[in-house]
């Protein structure tokens, strides 16, 4: 039998390579695509912004050019965010949605929280492990513009956010929303008003979890995919 067809969508500032640890829970029951976002993990950049409907006409565009026509979703944060505007808009894409430590809701003050953390000069300053990682995931491009095209996207967001609670609310698939109980950027309070929002919705909250992917127990973390996609 047909594996089913699994796309793994990666965080802000991210790359496909945040799914390393996770790959081998799941390369043998799902066929996996972990796709990168325009302009991230070393692909040419451009003068082109930074926006959610642009990532997501992203992913759209690769599957379409990978011959998938529909597949589940596994979103990680921003890519979470970007999976919920593809049910929302292009639901024809989509089977079912797992969203993970991702952030719905945003006005002024949450975005410029978010990018003061997006400072290059104090990341190479304060934590220099991070800049390197970085610099190695973006290579051969400068990390330095990802961050601030990534930190332009947030402003946006903070504006005009481009999915509502009634966005949420007519979102018709199931969808699994899922975060840490130690995740300082999002939170269980945050994650279970999204979920509250979704006519076919299932929550999920990872014991003794923070925010980083990298923090993740991907074995955890794969059984419980496992469980809500097959």
């Amino acid at each position: 039998m047909e594996k089913i067809k699994l796309i793994l969508l990666h965080g802000a500032i991210g790359s496909q390579d945040q799914f390393k640890n996770l790959l081998p829970h799941l390369k043998d029951k799902m066929e996996v695509y972990a796709f990168n976002f325009s302009e991230h993990g070393g692909e040419p950049l451009s003068d082109t912004p930074f926006s959610i409907e642009r990532l997501a006409h992203d992913v759209m565009k690769q599957m379409d050019q990978q011959g998938i026509a529909r597949a589940h979703f596994f979103g990680y944060s921003m890519g979470g965010y970007i999976g919920l505007y593809i049910a929302r808009w292009y639901p024809q894409y989509i089977d079912k949605l797992f969203t993970f430590a991702t952030k719905f809701y945003w006005d002024e003050a949450i975005a410029q929280k978010e990018v003061n953390m997006l400072n290059p000069v104090a990341i190479q300053e304060k934590i220099p492990v991070f800049a390197d990682m970085l610099a190695q995931r973006h290579a051969p491009e400068d990390w330095k513009l990802v961050l601030l095209k990534t930190a332009e996207l947030l402003y946006g967001l903070g504006k005009t956010n481009p999915l509502t609670e009634a966005d949420l609310q007519a979102i018709t698939l199931p969808v699994l929303v899922g975060v840490g109980d130690k995740d300082s950027m999002v939170g269980v309070e945050e994650t279970t008003s999204l979920y509250s929002n979704l006519s076919h919705g299932e929550l999920y909250i990872m014991p003794d979890t923070p925010h980083p992917i990298e923090k993740i127990n991907a074995e955890k973390l794969a059984q419980e995919m496992c469980r809500f996609f097959l």
